[in-house]
């Protein structure tokens, strides 16, 4: 386990910056301590530092996991988001896209969103601008990528594709095996 370098702490920033923006230093900088961000076999770990000065004397080789797992850096270096990062990304997110009861399955079984299954969505949300999905009693679900802006949704079809799916609730069950080792 080693801290980021500055080539990953970049990319891993960016893709935080686009779901919670300028809220990332609240996750650095809490009331209840410090804690940071470690990469261990590709994947970005968010833990507290004292828990990190335990964590020191275990083996690399034996360490399968520790904190809460972000996301994972590809082969090709690009970052993805797990769904194990959703419960630290929805409190700070700026864009919110809420589902009706009917889209919820659809959307937790992996498909996009189309505009028929949109509740509401956040005043000002960019096109291509990373989501946080909720349900309409704020569960959040998952996340995305906005595929139209606020004011192109009101005009869209009712089959139209609002929301790109990234990850969802879902993915405990069906990728329980790959999310942490």
């Amino acid at each position: 386990m080693r801290p980021l370098t500055d080539e990953e702490t970049k990319i891993f920033f960016e893709k935080l910056t686009k779901y919670i923006g300028e809220n990332i230093r609240l996750l650095v900088d809490r009331p209840d301590g410090a804690y940071c961000f470690r990469l261990h076999r590709e994947r970005v770990f968010y833990i507290s530092e004292n828990l990190l000065k335990h964590a020191v004397s275990i083996d690399r080789d034996h360490l399968i996991s520790i904190g809460t797992c972000f996301g994972k850096f590809t082969k090709t270096r690009k970052f993805r988001l797990h769904i194990t990062a959703l419960d630290y990304l929805a409190p700070y997110a700026q864009y919110k896209i809420w589902l009706k009861p009917t889209a919820e399955q659809q959307f937790v079984y992996g498909n996009h969103i189309m505009k028929s299954g949109l509740g509401r969505i956040s005043e000002s949300t960019a096109k291509y601008q990373g989501v946080v999905v909720y349900n309409m009693a704020d569960v959040p679900l998952g996340f995305g990528v906005a595929a139209k802006a606020t004011s192109e949704c009101r005009h869209a079809e009712p089959m139209a594709i609002v929301c790109f799916h990234q990850a969802d609730i879902g993915e405990y069950i069906r990728a329980e095996d790959t999310l942490v080792g």
